[in-house]
């Protein structure tokens, strides 16, 4: 069986004592950064912005590390 290809590189956070956790997911397709947080049952996901409110690109290929 073929090994699926991953879209996201993602990059763990330190957890949060008050069972807060994040990380940052880079899609490896676009390079667009987003931030996921997710405190018990509930989660978000948005992307990473500059100051000018243009999204966050991390050049490509993102390469695992």
């Amino acid at each position: 069986m073929a090994k699926k290809e991953v879209r996201f590189h993602v990059i763990p956070a330190k957890d949060d004592a008050m069972c807060v956790s994040s990380m940052i997911c880079i899609d490896k397709q676009t390079g667009v950064n987003y931030l996921f947080v997710q405190s018990g049952y509930a989660g978000g996901l948005t992307p990473l912005l500059d100051r000018d409110g243009r999204p966050i690109i991390s050049p490509l290929p993102i390469t695992e590390e």
